[in-house]
C-alpha cells in the first residue's frame, strides 16, 4: 500500500496547500514524492512530538500537511500533541502510520500497532481511514485531500485474492455472499478471508462484510438484515479489543436493540506465546488467519 500512497500523493503533489512531514522514514519508497514536492517534503527527524507540532501550526495558516511515520511512531510518541495541537483545535492534519497490526512482524512490540486507532478515537473530531486493497488508498487520498477535521490513515499490505476484483469502495462494503454467519472485518485481513470463503460450499460460507472507516456510523440497512437472517456475528481486528471495532459493534446494536443471539470478536491478543514472528505468525497465535476464523464459522 506505501506504494500506492506514494503514487497518489505525487498526483497530488503539485496543490499548493500540500506539505508532507515525514520522521526520517521513508527511505527507498518515498523518494518520487520528496522529488515531486520539492521544499514541501519535510523531514522532521526522529522528534514526532515536534513533528506534529509543526504539523498542526502549518494547517492553521491554511495548508494541508500529511504527517508520516511507523504506525506506533506516529500516534503514541506524540499522543499529546496529537489531542492538544490538532484535535481539540480541529486542524486538518493527516497522520499516516505505515504497518498497522503485526505489520513490522519480527521487529518486535515497538514497532507494532495494536491499538492506535482505538486510542485515537478518544480524541475529538478525528475520523481513522483503514484501508482493505490497494485500489482502496487512492480514493481514501482523493478525500482526504479536503476531509476538514484531523484523519488517521492506517496502512498495511494488501492481500486482495488475484482471482477476485475488490468492489467500488465506499465506508461499507459486502465482499463475499453465503448463508452462513456474518463476518466483519475491518483492513487487510479482508483478503485471507475472501480467499478462504470463496472455496467453502454456499450453504456454509459466511456472509462477509468490510468496514473501512471508523468509529462506524450509517450502518447500511442490508448489514442489519443479513445480521437478523443469520443470528451470529463475528468481528474480525488485527486490534486489541479495547476500544476497536468489536466494541464499536457491540455498542451499537445494544444502542439500537438490536439483539445477535450469538456475537464472537477475533481480535489481537498481543504476545501469547511471548515470542516475536512474522506478520502471519502473530495473527496465527491469536487465531487471526482465515483457517482459525472460518474453519469452525457455521
Amino acid at each position: 500500500m506505501r506504494d500506492v500512497f506514494c503514487r497518489s500523493l505525487v498526483g497530488n503533489s503539485g496543490r499548493p496547500e500540500f506539505v508532507f512531514l515525514t520522521g526520517d522514514l521513508g527511505f527507498k519508497a518515498l523518494e518520487p514524492l520528496r522529488e515531486a514536492a520539492g521544499s514541501r517534503f519535510l523531514n522532521a527527524g526522529v522528534a514526532e512530538q515536534n513533528m506534529i507540532s509543526v504539523a498542526a501550526g502549518l494547517a492553521k495558516t491554511g495548508l494541508r500537511p500529511w504527517a508520516y511515520s511507523i504506525a506506533p511512531f506516529i500516534y503514541a510518541r506524540p499522543f499529546e500533541q496529537i489531542r492538544n495541537d490538532m484535535c481539540l483545535p480541529d486542524l486538518p492534519v493527516v497522520l499516516v502510520g505505515n504497518g498497522g497490526g503485526y505489520g513490522y512482524g519480527v521487529m518486535g512490540s515497538s514497532h507494532h500497532a495494536l491499538e492506535d486507532y482505538g486510542t485515537l478515537l478518544t480524541l475529538p473530531n478525528l475520523r481513522v481511514f483503514v484501508p482493505a486493497f490497494d485500489s482502496d488508498v487512492a480514493w481514501m487520498i482523493d478525500r482526504l485531500m479536503d476531509f476538514p477535521h484531523p484523519a488517521y490513515l492506517r496502512l498495511g499490505l494488501s492481500e486482495l485474492p488475484k482471482n477476485y476484483a475488490a468492489p467500488s469502495y465506499s465506508a461499507w462494503r459486502h465482499l463475499v455472499s453465503g448463508r452462513g454467519s456474518t463476518v466483519l472485518v475491518t483492513g487487510p485481513l479482508a483478503g485471507g478471508l475472501i480467499t478462504r470463503a470463496l472455496d467453502m460450499e454456499e450453504s456454509r460460507r459466511p456472509s462477509l462484510w468490510l468496514v473501512s472507516e471508523l468509529p462506524i456510523d450509517g450502518v447500511p440497512a442490508d448489514f442489519i438484515s443479513d445480521l437478523k437472517r443469520s443470528g451470529n456475528l463475528v468481528v474480525v481486528e488485527e486490534h486489541v479489543a479495547q476500544g476497536g471495532l468489536g466494541q464499536m459493534m457491540a455498542h451499537y446494536l445494544l444502542s439500537n436493540g438490536i439483539a445477535v443471539p450469538q456475537f464472537t470478536h477475533r481480535h489481537a491478543k498481543g504476545y501469547v506465546s511471548g515470542r516475536y514472528g512474522s506478520q502471519k505468525f502473530h495473527r496465527r497465535e491469536c487465531g487471526l488467519d482465515a483457517e482459525s476464523i472460518l474453519g469452525t464459522v457455521e
